[in-house]
């Protein structure tokens, strides 16, 4: 039986994308969850079989770190863990590997205190560079760290309503991930009519305390035949507690958030809402019967953390006539199939979580022979030859030789000594 632990200081979603990884490894011996202590109680109710360690990462010094943590860390590096999976590109996951053996460690290792990227990470660093073209899921990158990763349909159930009615997520982590509010509350009174009409469908408002001026700004453009169905449960609920509001919702409408990758993982259906940095193809909720909204620009994905110098016109993009009209259902009557929104369907391939789109009929413009590079066809066309390549490394057969290779290789990948994938 292996002995492993997997270092995840990341947020929310990071702890619940890692299921597939952590699943992998449980088939075959004990798998230890390293993560911070603000997320212990989530990693234990979403990894129940796992033994969780909690240590201070974020929102604190280095001094707190080192004399909160400390019995913690002494404790780690005296257990004999036959692997060690670092998953995170940050300062404190590469000083916990230094308390391993290099050989033992996956991802990030530490080799005579200088830190060192497996050749996957190294890969995906460059791929990381060509985000609109982005060929996997985040779940899916780290469960290929496994030396046999688990069916990505084995992983969460097949995500079906549950006829408890709708849950609306009032924000991501930064507003500008966010659609604003007039979107929002569209949306809402058209997926509330569509399961069981204004009045008879229960709506969850759900966040953290600091959401609860924008659930009663919500509630103020809605009809009061849906206000009365309305609970504010902003700042209202623990792990537990907003695993059970989840549980058998018929539908979560979501931004990119932790709340959406949890519910994927609980099995319920989740209808993400994307924009600005988030990126269906790297960061979509996990799973069969989950749908995104992918805003698309040609500056899109953008980075989380610079400003846009255009106000962040994508999130306007959510109140487009075309698309309100064809998620109520009057697509046929519709003048036009939605273009300024990708609507995209979850699906699996040998790799992982693909992306099938919705498209309706053209509207006139032809599609050149041979994309130009920013357009729709050309990022297809360069994801998929990436996904074939990567197939290919992992063993799953896929292309040999495409332009991939040049954009995910260097020589040092075969002139240095190797590490572990």
């Amino acid at each position: 039986m292996m002995k492993r632990l997997v270092i995840q200081l990341a947020r929310f979603g990071d702890i619940v994308q890692s299921k597939r990884l952590i699943l992998s490894l449980l088939r075959d011996g004990e798998v230890h969850v390293c993560v911070d202590r603000s997320l212990a109680s989530l990693a234990r109710l979403v990894y129940p079989d796992c033994v969780v360690h909690a240590v201070p990462a974020h929102s604190c010094d280095a001094r707190t770190v080192l004399e909160e943590g400390r019995t913690l860390f002494e404790r780690l590096h005296t257990e004999r863990f036959d692997e060690v999976y670092t998953l995170n590109n940050a300062g404190l996951c590469k000083a916990v590997a230094s308390l391993f053996p290099p050989e033992t460690v996956r991802g990030y290792s530490v080799r005579s205190g200088q830190v060192q990227r497996c050749r996957w990470m190294r890969m995906a660093f460059r791929w990381m560079a060509l985000r609109r073209c982005s060929p996997l899921n985040l779940a899916d990158f780290w469960a290929a760290l496994a030396p046999a990763p688990l069916s990505p349909a084995l992983v969460n159930p097949p995500a079906a309503p549950g006829g408890k009615g709708l849950g609306i997520v009032l924000a991501g982590q930064v507003w500008h991930r966010s659609a604003p509010p007039e979107a929002l509350a569209l949306l809402t009174r058209i997926q509330a009519e569509r399961l069981g009409g204004a009045g008879k469908c229960p709506v969850y408002l759900l966040g953290t305390a600091k959401e609860h001026p924008a659930a009663r700004e919500l509630m103020s453009r809605l009809p009061g035949t849906i206000v009365e169905t309305c609970r504010d449960l902003t700042g209202k609920t623990d792990w537990a507690a907003l695993a059970d509001v989840l549980s058998g919702l018929d539908l979560l409408l979501s931004p990119d958030t932790g709340t959406a990758h949890l519910a994927a993982h609980l099995g319920v259906p989740v209808m993400g809402l994307f924009c600005s940095s988030a990126w269906a193809w790297e960061t979509g909720p996990y799973g069969l019967g989950h749908t995104i909204l992918q805003t698309d620009l040609p500056c899109a994905p953008c980075v989380e953390s610079s400003p846009c110098a255009q106000g962040v016109p994508c999130r306007a993009f959510f109140t487009d006539s075309d698309l309100l009209a064809y998620l109520a259902g009057k697509g046929k009557t519709a003048r036009h199939f939605p273009q300024r929104v990708r609507i995209l369907h979850s699906a699996f391939d040998e790799i992982g979580q693909i992306w099938r789109e919705e498209s309706g009929p053209p509207r006139g413009v032809p599609v050149p022979r041979v994309p130009s590079a920013g357009t729709r066809e050309h990022d297809t066309r360069m994801r998929n030859a990436l996904r074939a390549q990567l197939a290919e490394y992992l063993g799953l057969g896929g292309a040999h030789g495409t332009e991939a290779a040049t954009l995910l290789y260097n020589e040092s990948d075969w002139i240095l000594p190797p590490l572990k994938p």
